[in-house]
């Protein structure tokens, strides 16, 4: 039986798109909050948004930087695999699949470090990303979100 997958309603930058994992697992390790709520993923720069209780001190947001460039530089392979939806792997959270997602499910790898279910792109190892860098945050605490603006620049 040929496997069949939901389709990326949009082609994200593969750099750009897998380092959105690797700060959104970086998010979850430091903070205990779910992956980015909203994402809008493009070439130059990027930005994401986390569902936090605080406002992260400036010190946090460096670590945030420095985690993200050091999963970077270790090389760690990207992989894929096809499960159906009985047999999810711990730690990949559903939440956010759409209603219409196919019965079998694409789970991407970065080595160790991540995993979760997606239909993108995504480059084969860390080592093919530039540095990643934060170029702006904001805090709303009424509404609890912080917004990351991000992109990649040359090593």
């Amino acid at each position: 039986m040929e496997q069949q997958i939901n389709q990326p309603k949009k082609l994200y930058p593969i750099e750009m798109h897998t380092t959105e994992h690797i700060l959104n697992q970086t998010m979850v390790r430091m903070f205990g909050c779910p992956r980015s709520r909203n994402a809008h993923i493009e070439r130059k720069k990027s930005k994401c948004d986390y569902i936090l209780d605080h406002e992260p001190t400036e010190q946090q947001i460096e670590e945030i930087e420095k985690r993200v460039n050091e999963i970077i530089s270790m090389n760690l392979p990207v992989t894929e695999e096809f499960v159906s939806r009985d047999n999810i792997p711990a730690g990949v959270s559903l939440e956010k699949l759409p209603e219409d997602a196919s019965e079998t499910l694409r789970i991407v790898r970065i080595g160790d470090y991540d995993i979760c279910a997606c239909i993108g792109a995504h480059v084969a190892s860390t080592g093919e990303i530039n540095s990643f860098k934060i170029i702006s945050h904001d805090y709303d605490a009424e509404h609890k979100r912080l917004r990351m603006r991000f992109k990649l620049i040359e090593k």
